[in-house]
Parts: structure tokens; C-alpha cells; sequence
């Protein structure tokens, strides 16, 4: 019994494996080799090498692989020389049962570049195996009434092996009362036949003692034998017999236990003993007795463990029913096997690529086979993935697919996609199985450096000590690892010279510094260029414009233009003693180098030789008489004018005006009157003509510019303080020296205060002659001139 078991176990185990190839070789013939079962574990297969096609070295540079049914390493190939040999025994009774040919499928892989190869590897039998009776003694009880020619059928042996190594015929010990017949199965198995041929008399003998033997064709020949008991019975003449002889059923793998399969029916016209009828299963093997349960009196057939219908598709049930006596009949019961979809599709990975490089175009990404072990739609399955990835699935042949992407990725965009390969079965209902992929995307130096602003402005107080912090730039890289690490540097700008020489820049932190003190009169801005490269190959770099304003300090003292100091003989300013208040007796005109409020500037009277008769505008640095002259005053005046800017420190400058009364512009010119003789004949008629004219003439230029000076002062003043202040101004109220500083002083940066009138100066030599030197107007300087002294003319 333990001997039969295991051959029917063994019958279960059935490989199905799906034999797939690439374009190139798909619906090709595979490669076909065989060995002899229980062959050595290191015997020759095949030479991969010659078989390919390919050399040594080559096929050893492609990295094959053989890949077999659940990744179970049957064989071991050398990659050197290329033969392919087994790595264990194989047991043909192990992988096939009594199913024949045995054939193992596997497929070689090349990897580099990828291809496949089918190939089929045939077990062939060998006589291993003894033919195996299921008893040990068999028990016939037949009726002395039974004629010649009466068969009995007897339990058939087992015989692991296939084909000529099977059992081949059966042999009964010799006996003058029976023989024994060799037939055949539905399902091809052979079995004994007892035939008799001739009459048992149970008065001369009640028992026979026979040796029955099983045969197998093998060379040398197997046999196994069992022991046949004849009870020779009284008559009993009328055996059971079933209302049909072969009952076809089907039924569906997923019954469950205890299920009604059939109900099988026989009588028998004796009655008593001899009319009472029993079932029995017969000639039952261990799997029939593990599945089929059939109650003695009814007949009914239940199920007694699950159905499975990928290892079984149909069973041959016979059954006995004998009656009180001893005799029987025989029918058989076809059990169909049907298929529900009760087995989950399965996904076999081959080839798994985990990283792909972006801007790749089409690659592939895994190789992988689907199966399912079920029948006609329950088997048929379809494979997709999941909706929104740049990812598809291709088809190479049946039930084999290659997952690639659609084309380049961007890291940037996602690094990671996670895929879930779905395989679905066409059942009902529909059963489906996941296997989960991760790919990574790998960087690559595509994108360049990006900085935060497209031009940045920075701002330093002049006269900065070196080194100082200007402050810094900022670029990020969409890129990864060493693609996106930056340094940066300084580029000269096409409109400005290289700025190596004003600030440097820390490469890896983008701090910019200033490597010497700036001048705001010197320079007020510059720009330049500021680089970010990375370190991928090839690099890739960006540039951004960087402005830097320089902020004015005040460090620049007002600067006198007029009257100018240069220690020469001073410039004396005439004033006429018929002048009244608010008489215009000179204008200081000052610059400042600094800007904004640091060159707003205002004028004071610092000293005066007679204090109360001349005042200053603290706007304008005009000299004003603050009342009338009269004859007490001295002819002479010395006056200190102060010009202060509005700095923090403020900073300042004086000037120093000589201011000389005269009863006409000609009186410093006419002779002394202690010789008024000599004075006479040495001027003669001419000079006093010539004297006359110009007096006229500076009279005429005076007043021309006295009007100008007054309009333009008011036109002023009406901007900036209203119409009812412009006209106390053309009334002539002055400022006094200590009057209030308004808050928009007089802009003296650039220009001075020029910017308001030109002036001109008018000097009497002192030598007593009657030349007169009148200067040009003094126009205005642009900023960050160095103001120079005045020319005059003769």
C-alpha cells in the first residue's frame, strides 16, 4: 500500500513552465537534449557555446544564465568553456509521474544585450521500478456453478516507470483451472484477467492456492507477485447487476467534503442471503480510496477529501456489488473533474534593471513571465499597470511581457516611481496577483545653476575698511550630488573693467567683500558679473549682475570758489555810499564733493570790522548792506563769512571779503588830493574820457545783473516759500547772519551755489590806475571735479 501511494503521489507533480523569448527568436523552434533519468549529478548536457552559435569568450561576456520552472538551479553552466551540465540526479518519476514523454522546459538568458533561447530537456526513462501489487494476497470465492470461460478481473500492479519499462503482461503459476489474461485500461493501464477454463468442483477441491505475476518490459525484465486465494462457492446463480455498467459524472473541484458525487444501483433476482446486495469500491487505488467514499447499502458516492483539478482532471471509480452469496457485479463510474477559477495568476521575474538614468531614451526596465495553473478562460490572463507613468508594457510572446519606459525621464520632475504590475485572469470570478517594482531615476547634469535674483544691488558707505562683507549671492542647482555642488566666481562685464581689483568673492558661500576703501567722489557704482558653475560633467554654469552703490560720508569741506582764496592780494568789493538796505554787495559761491545732505550748504557771517551794517543769506552766501551807509562809517571793512555743510559732523570753510565805500566807482582811481596838480597832468583829457565810458559801462552791466539777480531770487522763493515770501523778498527783507537754517538748504553738491545766478567781480587796482579787471561767469562744476580758481581778464 505504501509503495502504491507514493507512485500516485508522485503522479501529482506536474511542472508547467512557460518557455519565452524575445522578438528575435519569438515563435521559434526550442532546442531540444535528453539524459537518463538518475543520471550523475555533474553529467553532460549540451556546449551552450557551439549550440549558440556564439564563442567562449563571447558567450562569457554576454553573462548567460539558465532559468528553469520556480528558479530550481537543475543545472550548472560553465561560463569559461560553455557546457552546460546537471547540478543533481534527476527522477523522472519525480517530475513526471506516469506522464511521458517527461520534458523539462528552461530558457537561457543572455543578458548583454538581453536575448532569450527555449530549450527542452527530455528525462528518459529507466527501468528502476518493480511492478507493485496493492495486496499482498488476493481472496476469490467463485461459485462451482461458474461454466468454463467465466472471467474475474483481479487487482492490477503498479509500476512507476513508462512506456517498455511498464508492466507488460501477467503470469499465473501453472494449474488446470485457470489462466490469465493481459488487458488494458481506459486509461491504458493493464490488468489481470482471470479466465477459467474448466468447471470447479467444490467436493474434490475447495481451495486453490495460485501465484500471480506482473511483469514489466524493461531490460533486464522486473516482477512482482502476489498470492491468489480460490474459495470455490456453492451455487449461487444469479449475481448483482447495475442498472447501467459505466456512469459518467462531473463535478466541480471546489465540492466540498461530503458531497454527493453519484448514486450507483444494482439488484439481484435471488433472495435471502444471495439477493442482498453490498457495494464496495474495487480495485481502488490509495488516491480512489483518499477521495471516494461509497455507502454499502445505498450506493451513494460522496467525497471524502477536496478536488483539485490541476492535478487530476478525472477519475476512474469501479465498483463491486455482491451479493449474500458469492457473486458480483461490476460497473465503473467516469468522474469529470470540472475547473473553477480558484488558483491566483503568478508573475516570475527574470530581469530587473532597479535604476535608470534620466533623458534615457526607451529602456527596459524588468523581463517577467505571468501563468496560472487553471484551464480555457479561468487560465487565460491579461497585464497592466497602474495609469499617469511614463512606464508601458510590451508582449514578446505568450504570457511573457517586458516593462519599459516611454521614453526619457526627468529626475527633476520625480526621482522614484513605484510600479505595481497587475496580472488578472479571465475567470469568474476574476482572481489577480501584484508584484510591486521600484525604479530610481540617477541624475544627470542637466540643468544649469539658477540664481535667486537675476541682479542683485548692494550698498557700502565710502571710506569702508577693507574686507568688509558687501554681502552675497545665491544659486541653487535642480540637479543632485556633485551636478548641483556650485562654486562661484567673479566674470568681468563687457561695459566695466575686471572687478578683481574692488571685491572678491568666497567660491563655495558666494560672499562678496571688498578688497580696498571706496571713494564716493571717485567712483559712486560699479557693476560686474557674478559666475555659479557646478561640478557635473560637463559643468554648466549661470551668471547674474551684480550693482554696487557707494554711499556718500561726509569727508569733503566746502570749497570757497568766489572770492578766491590763493593768498594773493585779496579783491576788494566796492559799495557805493549812496547804497540803501539790502544794497548787493558781493556773493559767496562754495561747492561741496559730498552728495545730498552732506553738500547742503549754508552761509554765516562769522565776523565784521562794524557789526549791524552787512548781513549774509544763509541760502543764498548773498552779502547784503542791513541799513543805509552814512558818512560815520569807515571806508574800509573786513567781513568773515563761514560756509557749513549739513554733514554729521558738519564740516565748514571761511572767507574773508573786503568791502571798500566809495562816493562813485571812479573816486579809488582819481588823483590824491594832496597833489592834485601831478594827478591832473598825469591822466591828461584821454584817460578821463576813457574812465568816463567805463564807469558808464559798469554802471549799465551792474544794473543789468542787480535785475537779474532779482528776478531770478525771486522766481525762487516763489517755489520754494510761497508767493507772500517772494514778495517780501522784492521788497528787500534780508536774512539776517543768525537767522533760521530752513529745512531745504542750498544744494552746493556739483555745482555751488551757481546754480542760481552767475556772478561777476568787479576790482579797482590799487596801483591808482584805471584799469579794471572783470571775470568771466562762474559756471558750474559737475560733480567729483576738483574745483580749480577762477580766470580772470583784463
Amino acid at each position: 500500500m505504501e509503495a502504491s501511494g507514493k507512485v500516485l503521489y508522485r503522479q501529482r507533480q506536474v511542472f508547467f513552465f512557460f518557455l519565452l523569448g524575445l522578438s528575435l527568436v519569438a515563435g521559434s523552434e526550442p532546442r531540444r537534449y535528453s539524459v537518463v533519468e538518475e543520471a550523475e549529478g555533474t553529467s553532460f548536457v549540451t556546449n551552450l557555446a557551439e549550440d549558440l552559435g556564439l564563442g567562449k569568450e563571447e558567450l562569457s561576456s554576454r553573462w548567460p544564465k539558465v532559468i528553469s520552472k520556480g528558479n530550481r538551479l537543475h543545472f550548472q553552466l560553465n561560463h569559461e568553456t560553455g557546457d552546460l551540465v546537471l547540478n543533481e540526479k534527476l527522477d523522472r518519476e519525480e517530475f513526471c509521474g506516469y506522464t511521458e514523454p517527461c520534458v523539462l522546459r528552461f530558457q537561457v538568458l543572455l543578458e548583454n544585450p538581453l536575448e532569450f533561447f527555449q530549450a527542452e530537456l527530455q528525462i528518459i526513462d529507466r527501468n528502476d521500478h518493480t511492478p507493485v501489487f496493492s495486496d499482498k494476497d488476493i481472496v476469490l470465492k467463485i461459485s462451482e456453478s461458474s461454466a468454463p470461460g467465466t472471467t474475474f478481473p483481479l487487482n492490477n500492479a503498479q509500476d512507476m516507470d513508462v512506456g517498455q519499462n511498464n508492466i507488460e503482461n501477467y503470469i499465473i503459476s501453472p494449474n488446470s483451472y485457470f489462466r490469465v489474461l493481459t488487458r488494458i485500461r481506459n486509461d491504458g493501464r493493464k490488468y489481470p484477467e482471470l479466465v477459467m477454463d474448466k468447471a470447479l468442483d467444490r467436493e474434490e477441491e475447495a481451495e486453490l492456492r495460485l501465484t500471480l505475476t506482473a511483469q514489466d518490459g524493461g531490460s533486464p525484465p522486473r516482477s512482482g507477485t502476489t498470492q491468489v486465494y480460490i474459495k470455490v462457492m456453492d451455487v449461487n446463480d444469479n449475481a448483482p447487476k447495475f442498472e447501467q455498467p459505466l456512469y459518467r459524472v462531473q463535478i466541480h473541484e471546489d465540492s466540498p467534503i461530503g458531497s454527493l458525487v453519484t448514486t450507483v444501483v444494482a439488484t439481484d433476482v435471488d433472495i435471502g442471503i444471495n439477493g442482498e446486495v453490498s457495494y464496495s469500491l474495487f480495485q481502488a487505488s490509495e488516491e480512489i480510496t483518499k477521495t471516494f467514499d461509497i455507502n454499502q447499502k445505498t450506493g451513494e458516492i460522496v467525497l471524502k477529501k477536496q478536488l483539485d483539478f490541476e492535478i487530476a482532471q478525472f477519475y476512474e471509480v469501479n465498483v463491486e456489488a455482491r451479493d449474500g452469496g458469492s457473486l458480483s457485479g461490476k460497473c465503473t463510474v467516469l468522474t469529470q473533474v470540472t475547473d473553477v477559477n480558484d488558483n491566483v495568476p503568478e508573475i516570475t521575474i527574470s530581469a530587473y534593471t532597479k535604476e535608470v538614468p534620466e533623458n534615457s531614451p526607451e529602456t527596459v526596465v524588468a523581463v517577467f513571465s505571468v501563468s496560472d495553473v487553471d484551464s480555457e478562460e479561468n487560465g487565460k490572463v491579461i497585464c497592466f499597470i497602474q495609469d499617469g507613468l511614463p512606464f508601458f508594457l510590451k508582449s514578446s510572446s505568450e504570457n511573457f511581457f517586458t516593462l519599459l519606459t516611454e521614453g526619457p525621464l526627468d529626475r527633476e520632475e520625480r526621482a522614484e516611481y513605484t510600479i505595481v504590475i497587475t496580472v488578472s485572469d479571465l475567470g469568474s470570478p476574476r482572481l489577480q496577483s501584484q508584484h510591486q517594482v521600484t525604479v530610481r531615476v540617477s541624475d544627470v547634469n542637466d540643468n544649469a545653476p539658477a540664481f535667486s535674483q537675476r541682479a542683485y544691488t548692494l550698498r557700502v558707505r565710502e571710506n569702508n575698511s577693507p574686507g568688509l562683507a558687501l554681502g552675497s549671492v545665491r544659486a541653487w542647482d535642480a540637479d543632485e550630488g556633485t551636478n548641483a555642488q556650485l562654486s562661484y566666481s567673479l566674470l568681468p562685464s563687457p561695459s566695466q573693467p575686471a572687478p578683481g581689483a574692488l571685491v572678491s568673492i568666497d567660491a563655495d558661500s558666494g560672499q562678496l567683500f571688498a578688497l580696498r576703501a571706496l571713494d564716493f567722489e571717485a567712483l559712486q557704482a560699479f557693476e560686474f558679473l557674478v559666475g555659479a558653475t557646478d561640478r557635473g560633467s560637463p559643468a554648466l554654469s549661470s551668471q547674474a549682475r551684480v550693482r554696487v552703490l557707494v554711499l556718500d560720508a561726509n569727508d569733503n569741506a566746502p570749497f570757497v570758489l568766489h572770492p578766491l582764496q590763493n593768498g594773493s592780494a585779496p579783491c576788494t568789493e566796492l559799495l557805493p555810499r549812496a547804497a540803501g538796505a539790502g544794497y548787493l554787495v558781493s556773493k559767496v559761491v562754495a561747492v561741496d564733493g559730498d552728495a545730498g545732505q552732506n553738500a547742503w550748504l549754508s552761509f554765516q557771517l562769522l565776523k565784521a570790522t562794524e557789526p549791524g551794517l552787512f548781513g549774509v543769506w544763509a541760502h543764498s552766501g548773498e552779502v547784503r548792506t542791513a541799513r543805509a551807509l552814512s558818512e560815520r562809517d569807515a571806508p574800509r571793512h573786513r567781513l568773515v563769512v563761514l560756509v557749513r555743510d549739513n554733514g554729521d559732523p558738519p564740516l565748514s570753510a571761511s572767507v574773508t571779503l573786503h568791502v571798500l565805500l566809495v562816493d562813485g566807482f571812479s573816486q579809488p582811481y582819481l588823483p590824491l588830493p594832496a597833489a592834485p596838480d601831478a594827478a591832473a597832468a598825469a591822466t591828461g583829457a584821454r584817460p578821463e574820457r576813457l574812465t568816463v565810458y567805463l564807469v558808464v559801462a559798469l554802471a549799465a552791466v551792474s544794473s543789468l545783473f542787480l535785475c537779474s539777480l532779482l528776478a531770478f531770487v525771486a522766481a525762487r522763493l516763489c517755489r520754494r516759500a510761497g508767493r507772500a515770501e517772494a514778495a517780501a523778498a522784492a521788497a528787500g527783507a534780508l536774512a539776517g547772519p543768525e537767522g533760521h537754517f530752513p529745512g531745504h538748504l542750498l544744494d552746493a553738491g556739483g555745482a555751488g551755489t551757481l546754480s542760481h545766478s552767475y556772478q561777476y567781480e568787479v576790482c579797482a587796482g590799487a596801483t591808482g590806475t584805471t584799469d579794471f579787471k572783470v571775470l568771466k561767469p562762474i559756471l558750474p562744476y559737475f560733480q567729483g571735479h576738483t574745483p580749480g580758481p577762477e580766470i580772470q581778464e583784463n
